[in-house]
């Protein structure tokens, strides 16, 4: 998923770029319904798959909007291929543990990291980049920490699985805002450098016969060829939409996607909404309120 960038602010909104996050975010919402489809596959292999076949996808992209040649610029620069590989490092950590909650069967987990991740961000900010945070923002950022606290106590550990999704993504986000490089381009040098290992592992299991893209039936092959096209398509869309929305527009979109999977999670895939977490959510949504509320009356 998304996260905010300062170089997205404009002076207004257009409709298309509106349209284009919009389809992005729900696409993002609705991931959990796609890839439930291929619980059955073992979670390295989606994972490979949704590498492999994000490339060719990105490629074509980049050839109708005609960004090839900065694609190839950052391929001869090893300090663009240095910083492109860390973020492609924490891009993977956070997809395998997506699938992981999903697989395993943690679908609300994963809707908390992501609604945990724009407040994670902002203390990013204030941390590393010596933003300024105005009091509403702290309190958001530790009404947040509350909530994962009320969680760790009732569950005797940390929320492992939001936490890894938050942080992850998080600094995946930081790091991608000091890749000097569009993020089209910049997504597809990120699963450029991925992909060979996904081939080597995917070529791997073929060769022991496990590979199940190789000897499933046809839905099987069209799902997993298809992680490709849920993995690029929404980072393209977002990437392009974003340019044309205001900083505090695509702030409050972001909420759109965990929304979703969270209504997913506990009425589609019946995952249990109580004890601690009908304490930890409501935290959770009133610290995005508060930081949402702040950052609307700021930009008026």
């Amino acid at each position: 998923m998304a996260q905010v960038d300062d170089s997205v602010a404009q002076d207004g909104d257009s409709l298309s770029g509106f349209l284009l996050a919009l389809a992005a975010y729900l696409i993002w919402g609705a991931l959990p319904l796609y890839l439930h489809l291929v619980n059955h596959v073992p979670l390295p292999e989606v994972l490979a798959h949704r590498v492999v076949w994000s490339v060719p996808i990105a490629l074509v992209a980049l050839m109708i909007l005609g960004r090839t040649a900065d694609l190839k610029r950052a391929l001869r620069s090893p300090r663009l291929l240095g910083m492109a590989g860390l973020t492609a490092l924490f891009v993977s950590v956070n997809w395998s543990v997506y699938l992981y909650a999903i697989q395993s069967g943690q679908v609300l987990d994963a809707a908390l990291g992501y609604y945990i991740n724009p407040l994670f961000s902002v203390l990013l900010g204030a941390l590393v980049l010596r933003e300024k945070l105005t009091r509403p923002q702290w309190a958001a950022v530790a009404l947040a920490g509350l909530a994962v606290v009320v969680l760790t106590v009732d569950a005797g550990s940390l929320p492992l699985i939001s936490l890894a999704l938050t942080v992850s993504w998080g600094i995946y986000a930081l790091l991608k805002r000091a890749l000097p490089i569009g993020p089209n381009q910049g997504f597809t040098l990120e699963v450029i450098l991925l992909a060979p290992f996904g081939l080597i592992y995917l070529g791997w299991l073929a060769a022991r016969g496990e590979m199940v893209f190789a000897t499933s039936g046809l839905s099987d092959v069209l799902l997993l060829l298809g992680c490709g096209v849920v993995t690029a398509v929404p980072l393209m869309l977002y990437a392009n939409g974003a340019k044309r929305l205001r900083l505090t527009t695509i702030a409050l979109m972001q909420y759109i996607a965990p929304t979703f999977v969270f209504l997913i999670a506990v009425f589609v895939f019946g995952e249990p909404f109580e004890g601690a977490k009908l304490v930890a959510f409501p935290m959770i949504w009133a610290a995005l309120a508060l930081y949402s509320a702040d950052l609307w009356f700021r930009r008026r």
